[in-house]
């Protein structure tokens, strides 16, 4: 099992996500945080979508090139929210969190997130992506979750776990909880191949 193989390994998740902390908490490992500001997240032009999250994970995990050394396992990871073709980004403020709900309500869209997985000689690298499906949000729903929930540190401007997740998701394709912002089947999985 995968706890045996990390026995002698130390795993260090660079997030500063609450909610990455908590899902790879519930797998039941051991690990650090560790967070590094103003990295930055610029998508270079001609990328697809699905290149992007891994190319943001794995430009995070390399500005993290000091903490990696023998026995430790370093976990970056981006996600993303499209719509169409267009990355809806985390919102500026209350205007731009109405726009980005306000194009998502009554559609389909993608989240997908790049995991980068790094030890001292190797690193493996994959996206997993969801599709959720929106109902038709009404303003007094979109102005209500905006103002209680404030979701400026989520792309797309929503959290699936919060509020709008309860009454506004009809169905998803793919994981939950990489959605909510970690693939962690994928990661236990990898995790596993890997060691």
């Amino acid at each position: 099992m995968l706890f045996e193989k990390l026995k002698n390994k130390k795993v260090l998740l660079a997030s500063k996500s609450p909610r990455r902390k908590e899902i790879l908490e519930n797998l039941g490992i051991t690990f650090e945080i560790i967070v590094k500001d103003g990295i930055d997240e610029t998508i270079p032009d001609g990328i697809n979508n699905e290149t992007a999250a891994v190319y943001l994970s794995e430009k995070k995990a390399k500005s993290y090139t000091e903490h990696i050394c023998e026995n430790t396992i370093l976990i970056t990871a981006d996600t993303i929210v499209c719509l169409d073709d267009e990355i809806l980004t985390k919102p500026k403020n209350y205007d731009d969190a109405f726009r980005i709900l306000s194009i998502l309500s009554g559609r389909k869209h993608k989240v997908i997130t790049g995991v980068c997985i790094r030890l001292l000689n190797k690193q493996i690298s994959f996206a997993d992506t969801t599709y959720v499906y929106f109902k038709k949000l009404t303003n007094e729903e979109i102005d209500y979750y905006i103002k209680n929930y404030k979701p400026y540190d989520k792309a797309g401007a929503y959290g699936i776990q919060e509020w709008i997740g309860y009454i506004g998701i009809e169905k998803i394709e793919g994981s939950y909880f990489n959605v909510v912002g970690l693939p962690i089947n994928k990661i236990y999985k990898t995790l596993n191949k890997l060691l």
